[in-house]
């Protein structure tokens, strides 16, 4: 459970992952329902809450066109609501369940590092002793870039690069950014960590002295 589940039903959750991630597009109810998969009596339900509480806004039908509805920018909290929804229902908790389910053998961690003005969220991606599969994870994310209506930018690097990390790294800005989200902490999934070359060696050796004891 995160968060936001104390603040908002699922039927608003879904509503309002559709409208913050594109908060000046117009929307009529019926394609609200149809993208959040809500029936269009819970969806139009759900519409006269968000606008009596001042989230969202209508605009009036023109000539042959229905009424929309967008998200009210004005709206008091708005902003704290946005940040709410990317680091729970809208972004962070979508690509989590996405991650965990499908790549638990080789993800260590994984960060959000952003979203841009276009409403591209850029993810990092670290494994372990496994790499995850390169087209298979190109269309996990294109599949939840559709559901989430954003589109995603991936980075999959190794967890030495992360623990060894420099400065100069092109990576390494955007992750000491305030706004960076883990996603993914070491030990939320069965992903092996590398073995260190220490350890190789070590085991190497250990597997030598017992080949060259002598039989009983």
């Amino acid at each position: 459970m995160s968060a936001a589940d104390f603040l908002f039903s699922p039927e608003v959750q879904k509503l309002l992952a559709i409208l913050y991630a594109a908060p000046d597009q117009q929307l009529p109810t019926g394609e609200l329902a149809r993208r959040s998969k809500l029936g269009e009596a819970d969806a139009a339900l759900t519409v006269e809450h968000l606008v009596k509480s001042g989230m969202v806004k209508r605009q009036a039908a023109k000539a042959e066109q229905a009424e929309t509805l967008q998200v009210d920018r004005s709206f008091v909290f708005h902003d704290e609501l946005r940040r709410i929804a990317f680091k729970s229902f809208a972004v962070a908790e979508p690509i989590r369940s996405m991650l965990r389910s499908k790549f638990k053998d080789s993800v260590v961690r994984a960060f959000v590092l952003g979203e841009d003005a276009q409403g591209t969220v850029e993810l990092l991606v670290v494994h372990g002793q496994l790499v995850p599969d390169e087209a298979t994870m190109a269309a996990a994310c294109q599949k939840l870039s559709k559901s989430m209506s954003r589109h995603l930018k991936v980075h999959v690097i190794p967890l030495g690069r992360l623990d060894g990390m420099s400065p100069r790294d092109p990576l390494a800005s955007k992750l000491a950014a305030d706004n960076v989200h883990e996603i993914i902490a070491l030990g939320d999934t069965k992903a092996q960590l590398p073995v260190e070359k220490g350890g190789l060696l070590q085991a190497a050796r250990k597997k030598l002295a017992t080949l060259a004891r002598p039989s009983a």
